[in-house]
């Protein structure tokens, strides 16, 4: 039975802060050490500072769910298809964006209800923006130091068939472009944390953000929550829906953010490259 926690999202929204504070201060004093974790990914003392805050503060404020952490995932499906309802979080967002000092990252707090992010909370630390929304009340940008701001992906006409697409610094192009149909104009907007790429199309800054590549389920979770009470959707590359917790594996797919859901995705999007 579905339960409505979204006066939860305060006490998030802070906790989601203080983990995003913490990594600041480490990134700003160039205090940390880096790892490679098994699956050659990076991680650093920073990501893990800001898991144990997020681990020790989730349970204290919901002591009944459980919470899956990226820094902490080796828990095998037979358990995880237990919970109903879990936390699914990202402690630091945008690693490598974090070693090469590009600023773009962020912590990502999500609350998935029978297989569904139903809460989502985005923390940029740099700009101290957060992006928040929970089902059925609609998906919400703090700016700096702002009051609540409504956000929607509808927030402009396509015009001359120009579709701006947001895209990880560290992709190659070419694997981009060549999934798009060049029936259409495209506009590359670079930047790093993926969280942070689908709230540019969230809030309409961007048509769609395309990501090739391995993520987690929980780079997709909170900002699935966002992006949809916006009015948009994320899709694996075939425009089938994400799943949450009911493969062993925790690795999505390929997948698109989109905006405005009546542009002809079908038409636009050729194909979607195979893992």
């Amino acid at each position: 039975m579905k339960q409505d926690l979204s006066h939860l999202l305060p006490e998030v929204i802070e906790i989601a802060r203080s983990a995003g504070q913490l990594i600041l201060d480490i990134y700003q004093n160039r205090d940390y050490e880096e790892f490679t974790k098994v699956d050659d990914t990076p991680v650093t003392s920073a990501d893990l500072a800001a898991h144990k805050l997020i681990m020790q503060a989730l349970p204290a404020l919901t002591p009944d769910i459980p919470v899956l952490s990226e820094e902490d995932a080796d828990i095998s499906l037979a358990e995880r298809e237990k919970w109903s309802r879990y936390w699914l979080v990202d402690p630091l967002d945008g690693t490598q964006e974090f070693i090469a000092r590009s600023g773009d990252f962020a912590t990502i707090i999500a609350l998935v209800e029978n297989n569904k992010p139903v809460m989502g909370v985005v923390y940029a630390p740099i700009s101290g923006v957060v992006y928040y929304a929970y089902e059925g009340k609609g998906a919400w940008k703090i700016p700096d130091m702002g009051e609540s701001i409504r956000i929607s992906t509808h927030t402009h006409e396509l015009e001359h068939q120009n579709i701006a697409i947001a895209i990880s610094r560290r992709q190659d192009i070419n694997r981009i472009t060549d999934c798009m149909s060049q029936k259409w104009n495209y506009e590359l907007i670079p930047l790093g944390s993926a969280a942070l790429k689908a709230c540019l199309v969230a809030e309409g800054s961007a048509d769609c953000y395309l990501r090739l590549g391995p993520t987690g389920e929980w780079d997709t979770a909170a900002t699935q929550c966002i992006v949809e009470q916006a009015g948009g959707t994320i899709l694996d590359t075939q425009l089938n829906p994400l799943s949450y917790n009911l493969r062993e594996t925790l690795e999505n797919p390929n997948f698109i953010v989109i905006g405005d859901r009546g542009l002809p995705w079908q038409d636009i999007l050729l194909k979607g490259e195979s893992e």
